[in-house]
């Protein structure tokens, strides 16, 4: 999770929302990646749509039956879902997203009867840390004045 915190942080320098990935296959890094909405102007480019894409492109796999997905943030609907396809092995996030959240909040994707593929859930990792970064960025937003 250290790791994906790194990233974060990378995406938080470039004023992104500090949200940060890293996938692992039997305990080396494959991919690693932070948000980079803004940066591409994508609104899929969050972190864990980065990794998955660089881990399939690096495994020459649309399926990472082996990968373990360390994320700061629990991962929107759209991520739930891709991390389903992707049919990764073990999702570990940090932060719960009571807003924005698909796994233990919101919608519950892995719980739906239209989810192919459940990954093991392991929330709650660093999620001090985790949390506290995203409460600092958005206070920082909320305490800047309009147009600067």
């Amino acid at each position: 999770m250290e790791l994906a915190l790194d990233e974060a942080r990378a995406a938080e320098s470039r004023g992104e929302v500090p949200i940060g990935a890293v996938l692992v296959v039997r305990g080396a890094v494959i991919a690693r990646a932070g948000n980079r909405t803004r940066e591409l102007n994508d609104p899929t480019a969050h972190a864990e749509m980065l990794v998955l894409r660089e881990a399939a492109h690096n495994l020459s796999a649309e399926r990472l039956l082996e990968a373990d997905l360390y994320v700061t943030l629990e991962p929107c609907t759209m991520c739930a879902a891709a991390i389903s396809f992707a049919r990764i092995r073990r999702l570990y996030f940090g932060a719960t997203d009571i807003k924005g959240g698909a796994v233990v909040s919101g919608v519950r994707f892995f719980s739906a009867p239209t989810c192919h593929h459940v990954p093991e859930v392991y929330s709650g990792m660093a999620e001090s840390e985790c949390a506290g970064m995203l409460r600092t960025f958005f206070q920082g937003r909320r305490d800047q004045k309009p147009g600067i």
